[in-house]
């Protein structure tokens, strides 16, 4: 059997921080014997992942999602619990770890801001020991597969945001890395650049054998990428499974849309379920799956409805309940 990708077992971390009270007599107060408060980011997260999957890590912010992210690559180590990714502890980072991952973060670069993109590729060519002619091979063959062949030549300060993101993931896998930490990878991108990373992606997965493992804001990043979610909320891992599943957990109710011959209230169909949007000649409604036909067959019956249909509510829906509720 082989050996999973990563492993974390009751994962936990702790920050101490600082509490200071306001004004010049609490500075002095600090200053002469200072306060902590102990602010648990990560709670016994246990999970594993492995080899070739595309896992999405869904959560708010604060969640715990770039705690998480951070000490799986080894940036912080653990207050307590067991963690090993391919192989290695990863807060002791030896070389051969190093080697094989890269963590993404939309809001971060890597690329020198004054040289052009090729040059910061020949200095990664460099830290990663990569021959000049395998690395012009994977220059041409990562830049045709992000179709940025025309701006390798420009300084990074020139680039439109959507050209730098697929720069930067082109120097971020330049080392062929085993294993992706990808933190909002598609952050700010407008959705043609969306759509283009995704299907990177997808094709490096495929080439390279590649584990992945994703947060985003964007539900349709998740969609399109992975096969399963682990959904953290408050530092505690809520759920760990597929998307379906996830709606049948989170969301025990179908949407109901409704085109209608007259206007109506929305206090007319509040006996049906959840009234989402009502007015003029337009509702919807969410609806207990345990009581669909039932409520399906009186809408029809009751109203003059010129089109109904039913659906699964958006993702985005059920993870803000999943959120809001906190529910395990």
């Amino acid at each position: 059997m082989e050996a999973p990708a990563v492993l974390a077992e009751e994962l936990s971390k702790v920050f101490l921080v600082a509490a200071k009270e306001p004004g010049l007599m609490g500075t002095l107060r600090h200053f002469v014997r200072r306060r902590y408060r102990r602010i648990k980011a990560v709670n016994n997260v246990s999970f594993e992942i492995t080899p070739g999957e595309i896992v999405g890590f869904l959560g708010p912010n604060g969640a715990g999602k770039t705690t998480t992210l951070k000490m799986l690559t080894g940036l912080i180590y653990p207050t307590s619990g067991e963690l090993e990714v391919l192989g290695h502890v990863p807060y002791r980072r030896p070389a051969a770890f190093l080697k094989q991952i890269t963590l993404v973060m939309g809001n971060k670069q890597q690329l020198i801001w004054d040289l052009p993109v090729l040059d910061s590729l020949r200095i990664n060519a460099a830290v990663y020991e990569i021959e000049p002619a395998e690395a012009r091979r994977r220059t041409r063959e990562f830049a045709e597969l992000l179709e940025i062949e025309d701006i390798l030549t420009q300084p990074v300060r020139k680039l439109s945001l959507g050209q730098r993101m697929k720069a930067e993931l082109l120097a971020s896998l330049f080392h062929l890395p085993r294993l992706l930490f990808l933190d909002e990878p598609t952050l700010g991108l407008d959705v043609n650049a969306q759509i283009a990373v995704r299907r990177f992606l997808r094709d490096y997965r495929e080439r390279y054998g590649a584990t992945l493992l994703l947060t985003s804001h964007y539900m349709a990043d998740i969609e399109a990428l992975a096969g399963r979610v682990l959904v953290i909320h408050r530092g505690s891992l809520l759920y760990d499974g597929d998307l379906e599943g996830l709606v049948e957990r989170f969301a025990p109710y179908r949407e109901v849309r409704l085109q209608l011959e007259r206007p109506l209230a929305a206090a007319e169909l509040a006996g049906y379920g959840e009234v989402e949007e009502a007015g003029g000649l337009r509702a919807r409604l969410l609806v207990e799956r345990r009581r669909l036909t039932a409520v399906v067959a009186e809408l029809l019956a009751r109203f003059a409805v010129r089109d109904l249909s039913v659906t699964e509510p958006p993702l985005e829906e059920v993870i803000a309940r999943v959120f809001s509720e906190g529910r395990v």
